[in-house]
């Protein structure tokens, strides 16, 4: 005689976990990410002017950008902090604050996916895009020189810029423009990509 072991039920169970938000809430998530979406197409890049709020819209993405990017500035300081603690090349000391900052939403969205929580794996992926077009703008700057002014660091004293050492010791200083280029385009895919299967998702609740 075969064993019922009702793996149907823990089929519907896992089901049931993966699809734990409500159609009504997807769809209104959906549309607050393509309006997140919106405000970085119109403000970015990232030359932060606290103070200069000429509408609603500028100041809520001011407000958005200065959340996550703090919470971002922690994560990519605390890869380079790695390195303090163990022996790490100088190289590699500088960029891990990069791999961190990137690797950490990204990182949760795998997470999600595992679980098969799709929507909040989308989410995640759409902070991981966030991530990669704050980097781009941060390579973007390379050229400035070899220090970062205190006004622009996160932790408000002058210290040295990442990207320009990274890409003077990689010989493509010249090249910063056109390699942020390349990273500001997978940024907008990635986030375009994670706004468009949340209102696929949304709309026909499929994955």
């Amino acid at each position: 005689m075969q064993k019922n072991n009702f793996s149907y039920l823990h089929k519907k169970k896992q089901e049931k976990n993966a699809n734990n938000l409500s159609i009504q809430t997807e769809i209104v998530i959906a549309f607050i990410f393509l309006f997140f979406l919106l405000l970085f197409m119109q403000y970015s890049p990232f030359v932060a002017q606290y103070g200069q709020k000429d509408t609603l819209s500028q100041a809520i993405f001011q407000l958005y950008f200065f959340i996550i990017n703090q919470t971002l500035g922690i994560v990519h300081e605390a890869g380079h902090g790695v390195c303090y603690i163990l022996p790490c090349p100088k190289f590699m000391m500088v960029i891990n604050g990069t791999l961190f900052q990137i690797a950490f939403p990204l990182g949760i969205a795998y997470y999600y996916k595992k679980t098969k929580q799709y929507f909040s794996m989308l989410i995640s992926l759409f902070f991981t895009g966030f991530s990669l077009q704050y980097t781009a703008w941060y390579i973007s700057t390379a050229h400035e020189g070899a220090f970062v002014p205190a006004s622009e660091s996160f932790l408000g004293v002058d210290g040295y810029h990442d990207f320009n050492y990274i890409l003077n010791v990689l010989g493509l200083l010249p090249y910063d423009s056109v390699i942020s280029l390349f990273v500001k385009v997978c940024a907008y895919l990635l986030m375009f990509y994670a706004v468009g299967k949340m209102f696929i998702r949304a709309f026909s609740h499929r994955v």
